[in-house]
C-alpha cells in the first residue's frame, strides 16, 4: 500500500493550519473506497508527470494545485465532477491565503480537465492535461491495469453501453492531430499513447 503522506504538497497546503487541514481533506477524498482509478495513486502520478513539463507552464504552482483538486470530487459523472471539484477549490483556497487571481486560475484549470480542451498557447492547461493523460502511454501491464480500473469505476454501466462509450472516447483521442499539448509531452508520450489506444480500441 502506498503512503499518502508522501504526496508532494504545494506550499499553500503546508504553510498554515487551514492549508494543512485542506490537504488532509483532499487526501481523504482521493482515498475514498469507491474509487478504482481516480485514487491517490493517480494523483501522485499526475503530480510526478507535471515535473518534466513544469518549465513550460506560466504558473507551475497553480498547475500543481489544480492537480490536487482536479478529481477531488469523484462520483463518476463526467463534467459534473470537474465542476464540483472547481467549486471546491473556489470555496476552500481563499482561507489558505491564496490570492483571488490564483484561485480563479486553479478553478479554471480544473474545469479544463473535463474535456482536455483549451486554447492554443494556454500552457498551464497544456501541462495539466498532458500530465493527466500521461497514463495513456503507460507500459502494457500498467495500461491494462488502468483500463480495468476505469471499467470498475463504471461497473454500474452495462457492458454494451460501456464499450460504445469507451470506443467513442478512444476514437476522439485518435482523431486529434496531437494528444499532448506540450513539446516535451509529445516527445515523452505521444507515440506510445497512440499505440495503446489503438490496441484497446481493437479489443472492444
Amino acid at each position: 500500500m502506498t503512503d499518502d503522506r508522501s504526496l508532494p504538497r504545494p506550499g499553500c497546503l503546508t504553510g498554515s493550519p487551514a492549508g494543512r487541514a485542506l490537504a488532509a481533506e483532499l487526501e481523504a477524498r482521493w482515498a475514498q473506497p469507491h474509487r478504482r482509478y481516480h485514487t491517490t495513486a493517480h494523483l501522485r502520478a499526475v503530480l510526478a508527470a507535471i515535473e518534466p513539463l513544469a518549465a513550460q507552464a506560466a504558473d507551475a504552482d497553480a498547475v500543481r494545485l489544480a492537480a490536487w483538486f482536479h478529481d477531488a470530487v469523484y462520483d463518476g459523472r463526467p463534467g459534473g465532477d470537474e465542476e464540483r471539484s472547481a467549486q471546491l477549490a473556489q470555496s476552500r483556497l481563499p482561507a489558505c491565503g491564496l490570492p483571488a487571481e490564483r484561485v480563479r486560475e486553479v478553478a479554471r484549470l480544473v474545469r479544463v480537465t473535463a474535456g482536455h480542451s483549451y486554447e492554443p498557447g494556454d500552457m498551464n492547461a497544456a501541462v495539466l492535461c498532458d500530465a493527466d493523460l500521461a497514463i495513456l502511454a503507460a507500459p502494457p501491464g500498467a495500461y491494462e491495469a488502468y483500463r480495468r480500473a476505469v471499467r470498475e469505476e463504471y461497473r454500474h454501466v452495462p457492458d454494451a453501453a460501456f464499450r460504445a462509450g469507451r470506443a467513442g472516447v478512444l476514437r476522439g483521442f485518435l482523431g486529434k492531430a496531437r494528444l499532448f499539448g506540450t513539446p516535451v509531452g509529445r516527445d515523452l508520450w505521444e507515440r506510445r499513447a497512440r499505440e495503446n489506444i489503438a490496441a484497446e480500441l481493437a479489443g472492444l
